[in-house]
C-alpha cells in the first residue's frame, strides 16, 4: 500500500481540505510539549496533583487528553469517577494501589512500566502504596472534558485483590 510521494497529502477531516489548499504541517503537525511546561489548571481530586500536557487548547487534540499525576507518599485520593471517559494510567515511578467498586471493594497494584485501564463510570481511588516515594504516572483519557465526579464512599475494610488475566492469551 504505497502512496505517490509527489502529491500533496490532505487530511480528510482537516478544515484546509474543504478549500483544497495544502495543509500547513508546521502549524498543524507534531507538537512536543516539554515536561516543564504542563498546566496544573485542570480538574483535581483531593490527594493528587494532575497537570495537562495535551488537550485542545495546548496541542489541538480533539479526541484525547493527556497529562501527569503525582501522588505523595502514603497519600490516597478521594473516591471519584470520570463519567463516560476511558482512562489509561501508566506508572512511571513508585507503586500504585487502585481500589474500585461501589464500596471500593476491589484492589490491585501496579509498578513502573505497568498500565492501568479505568472504564467509564467506575468508582475508584488511587493510593500511593509507598511510604517514602512519590508515585508518578502518565494519564490519558478518551475525551477533552476534564470530568471528575468526586464521590463520598466509605470503602470496605478488606478489599478483594483482583489479578489481571489476559482474555486473549489464556493458558
Amino acid at each position: 500500500m504505497s502512496q505517490d510521494h509527489d502529491e500533496p497529502h490532505h487530511h480528510p477531516h482537516h478544515p484546509a481540505h474543504a478549500h483544497a489548499a495544502p495543509v500547513d504541517w508546521r502549524l498543524h503537525g507534531v507538537k512536543v510539549i516539554p515536561g516543564g511546561s504542563l498546566d496544573p489548571n485542570t480538574a483535581q481530586t483531593p490527594g493528587m496533583n494532575r497537570a495537562t500536557a495535551i488537550n485542545t487548547a495546548r496541542a489541538g487534540a480533539e479526541k484525547i487528553w493527556a497529562g501527569t499525576v503525582h501522588i505523595h507518599p502514603d497519600a490516597r485520593t478521594g473516591a471519584h469517577h470520570h463519567g463516560d471517559l476511558e482512562s489509561v494510567i501508566y506508572v512511571v515511578r513508585g507503586r500504585a494501589r487502585m481500589r474500585w467498586g461501589e464500596r471500593l471493594e476491589f484492589t490491585a497494584e501496579a509498578g513502573p512500566g505497568d498500565f492501568i485501564f479505568v472504564p467509564p463510570y467506575v468508582p475508584h481511588q488511587e493510593i500511593n502504596a509507598s511510604p517514602d516515594e512519590v508515585l508518578e504516572c502518565v494519564l490519558v483519557r478518551s475525551g477533552q472534558d476534564p470530568v471528575v465526579v468526586n464521590l463520598d464512599i466509605a470503602g470496605v475494610e478488606a478489599p478483594e485483590t483482583v489479578k489481571w488475566i489476559d482474555p486473549i492469551h489464556r493458558e
